[in-house]
């Protein structure tokens, strides 16, 4: 997988349940959150099992909050990849980096939540943007909204949907190979011989 800089494990990363808790501490994924420009402007933590994945808790560690952001999120965004004329936005990061398996040197953002999704911030240089669907009414409205300010900007805007709930869904119970041929023909043509590994 190419461009995954914005991602770093941390073997002891601190959590507390609440205010009135005391710190535990546990496996993470870290995401650094960053503006258009690459400048960081947060971070988003996922708390790892430190038994490994499983389809329980898909690898999430068995706390109440095993996902929290800090910082100046609105607008900005988890990015894989530098986006120039073409750009893929969803809301999670397991979500994209799913769609990113197949398509992997198309530049993605996770942008954290449906909320944050709809405001994302769209790059001067971006055409086309595909906006990847979450199977849910969140994502929907997400998707409408994103829709509009796309096309207000002049950028061509396309929606990807799951066949399930959402990509990672489909990558883990479909396969690779179900979501490279759902993938394919739901992005423009020109973009499978530039992004998509055939091969594969």
């Amino acid at each position: 997988m190419h461009e995954i800089g914005s991602l770093r494990f941390h073997p002891r990363c601190y959590y507390r349940p609440d205010d009135h808790s005391p710190t535990e501490i546990w496996p993470a994924m870290i995401a650094t959150v960053t503006d258009l420009s690459g400048d960081p402007t947060g971070a988003h933590r996922t708390w790892l099992d430190p038994d490994g994945f499983s389809e329980t808790t898909l690898g999430k560690a068995r706390i109440d909050t095993p996902k929290r952001a800090m910082g100046d999120l609105l607008g900005h965004a988890v990015r894989f990849g530098v986006a120039g004329e073409v750009m893929a936005a969803g809301e999670g990061i397991e979500t994209m980096l799913s769609l990113r398996s197949v398509l992997p040197t198309m530049p993605m953002v996770a942008a954290l939540s449906a909320a944050h999704l709809s405001a994302i911030l769209l790059p001067d240089t971006l055409r086309r943007l595909y906006i990847v669907r979450d199977d849910d009414p969140a994502g929907d409205g997400a998707m409408a909204t994103l829709i509009d300010r796309a096309q207000e900007a002049g950028i061509e805007a396309i929606v990807i949907s799951p066949q399930l709930g959402d990509f990672n869904e489909d990558l883990r119970l479909l396969g690779s190979d179900a979501l490279r041929a759902a993938s394919r023909v739901q992005i423009a043509a020109r973009d499978v011989a530039r992004f998509m590994e055939l091969a594969a």
